[in-house]
């Protein structure tokens, strides 16, 4: 209702139509009534009159049910528009740590399969709902008037009728909940199968995979047969009612007749007038089960609408250009109460320094710039950027200042161009391309079919990966931050254009303060500070030099590292050997 509160006008005229063509179309059974009953007089006057009449009803209740499901319809999608607005803007403020829990095709079926049961329900059903209300109203006043005792004898069955109606209905709710709830694993299972296609293919999973499917299948038949039984039980046991209903009519109205106490047009129209009170109760008995599909999604779309969003602090101020100094304050931090990520991090990094963050694997390095980045909130201590603690500023003001190039390259199906783009959305062209120049990705970019016009399929899959994080660091360059954060930005291309892409961040690093997060401790040599983190500790810092000198955890690691590649490169060297043929 707070979706369609806005046309408000509309909707009086759609009801005020919707009454005008009801009351038409129950003139109808009245009027051929008094034609049967002038048929029986022999007055052909009046009964050519009535049928002309009951014409004309008929025929404008035509237009204006025709006129009334037009306005409807745009009613009708405004409203969805409005929703699917609010539902997406919703999804963009709400914080990383609720997608983390997340399955993506559990949100898309929310976005598509129950936003589109509220739209059939609104687009299809709301003017037979409406019209169905004013019939029964309607007829129910009608038979009162024409014969109060063939209305009780009426009023026998109706209640049947209503408390079935109700009693199938709270069933079908429930059933139809679950099913968009398993129809949601379904599509969860279909899209993170279609992301993972090559890992299936490589790995060679696929039965495995066709297992899964049908188990969420299977599934989701299962429960789809529960709710569209009980859906289909309402039709036939309100056809029973129905004729049960007619014949008590023709009974006790035959027995009226002969007393005299009404006429065979009015028993007629009473027949007609049964059945059309059936028809709309058998219709809103459908409309009832469509109504609690459309609930159940209704429940899901709004339980995401009512999702708390990042908080925003009402002190959140616009953060100015910065320097770059960087302060970490006796940081702690933990996804699930009572198992920490980081504990007490204390770090400052003066205006332009290039900080390097080592460790292994879930040693809490990503988490540390994320925190940087607010993509989630610090629990305890202080981060500061030139003084300012980053909890009073607005998040949009703070990754304004922050270029990001994250470990999993991600391109949208756009063209290369408005990828960069996606940087800085104010920049030239001309500015694009030095970017790519920088991030040594115009010669790639050029040979490609339409240049910088080549348009990119989804996740940009028609890229190489070294090729995807190339345009990626072409978009940070473009975005000139006044801070960098460099997640494993090289991991993914051949040493040759690791070379290339150093040299190209080398230079964009001059005069900003730079956080990388580096494996290849060769990448890393030069770093103003290299931070070594252990199970979420900061447990040496110094430089490149003085850890190697220091002879603890950074120079074991960077030992065993060097040693690896020596040792991967005499296997190569020895394999090459071996496949060599012989000179003739």
């Amino acid at each position: 209702m707070e979706y369609l509160r806005p046309q408000r006008s509309a909707i009086i005229l759609v009801a005020l139509i919707a009454a005008l063509g009801t009351a038409l179309a129950l003139a109808g059974p009245y009027l051929m009534g008094e034609a049967i009953d002038q048929l029986v007089g022999r007055d052909l006057t009046k009964l050519a009159r009535m049928s002309l009449l009951m014409l004309a009803a008929y025929a404008l209740s035509s237009v204006a049910q025709l006129i009334q499901g037009v306005l409807l319809a745009g009613i009708a999608q405004k409203a969805m528009r409005n929703l699917r607005a609010a539902l997406f803007e919703r999804l963009q403020n709400l914080p990383l740590s609720f997608f983390d829990t997340r399955q993506q095709g559990e949100l898309m079926s929310r976005l598509t399969n129950d936003m589109d049961a509220i739209s059939r329900v609104l687009t299809d059903n709301a003017a037979q709902l409406f019209t169905g209300i004013l019939t029964l109203i309607g007829i129910l006043g009608i038979i009162f008037i024409l014969s109060p005792w063939l209305a009780l004898g009426s009023m026998l069955v109706f209640p049947l009728m209503i408390g079935l109606v109700g009693i199938v209905g709270r069933l079908t709710r429930t059933a139809f909940r679950d099913y968009q709830t398993r129809l949601g694993t379904l599509n969860a299972v279909l899209e993170e199968t279609y992301s993972g296609q090559r890992v299936v293919l490589a790995f060679g999973q696929e039965k495995a995979v066709l297992e899964r499917f049908d188990a969420a299948n299977q599934e989701v038949r299962t429960v789809g047969v529960k709710a569209m039984t009980l859906a289909l039980l309402i039709m036939p046991m309100m056809g029973i009612l129905s004729n049960l209903n007619i014949a008590v009519l023709c009974g006790l109205g035959g027995w009226l007749a002969i007393k005299g106490l009404v006429t065979i047009g009015t028993i007629a129209a009473f027949i007609t007038y049964s059945r059309r009170f059936a028809e709309p109760l058998r219709q809103l008995g459908n409309l009832y089960n469509q109504v609690q599909a459309a609930l159940a999604g209704a429940e899901r779309i709004f339980q995401l609408l009512d999702t708390p969003v990042e908080p925003e602090e009402a002190t959140g101020k616009e953060l100015p250009r910065v320097a770059g100094k960087v302060e970490f304050d006796h940081l702690h931090f933990s996804y699930i109460p009572g198992t920490p990520v980081l504990t007490d991090i204390c770090l400052h990094a003066s205006p332009g320094e290039r900080i390097a963050l080592v460790g292994h694997t879930g040693a809490g390095k990503t988490t540390l710039v994320n925190l940087l980045s607010r993509f989630y909130e610090q629990q305890d201590g202080t981060i500061r950027i030139d003084d300012h603690d980053i909890r009073n500023v607005s998040r949009d003001s703070l990754r304004r200042q922050l270029g990001v190039v994250l470990q999993q390259s991600f391109l949208f199906s756009e063209s290369v161009l408005e990828n960069i783009r996606y940087g800085r959305l104010d920049a030239g062209d001309e500015e694009v391309f030095e970017a790519a120049r920088l991030a040594h990705a115009d010669g790639f970019i050029r040979r490609l079919p339409q240049g910088y016009d080549t348009l990119l399929s989804e996740r940009g899959s028609n890229l190489s990966e070294g090729q995807r994080q190339l345009v990626t660091i072409a978009r940070a360059i473009l975005a000139d931050p006044a801070i960098l954060i460099l997640d494993e930005a090289t991991s993914s291309v051949d040493t040759r254009t690791e070379i290339e892409i150093q040299k190209a961040l080398n230079q964009l690093m001059k005069g900003r303060t730079s956080f990388v997060i580096a494996h290849r401790l060769s990448t890393i040599a030069h770093a103003d500070q290299i931070i070594v983190i252990d199970k979420g500790r900061v447990i040496e810092q110094g430089t490149h030099k003085t850890l190697l000198a220091r002879g603890g955890t950074y120079q074991r690691m960077y030992t065993n590292q060097f040693r690896d590649q020596h040792t991967t490169g005499d296997r190569t060297e020895e394999m090459l050997q071996q496949t060599r043929t012989p000179d003739r």
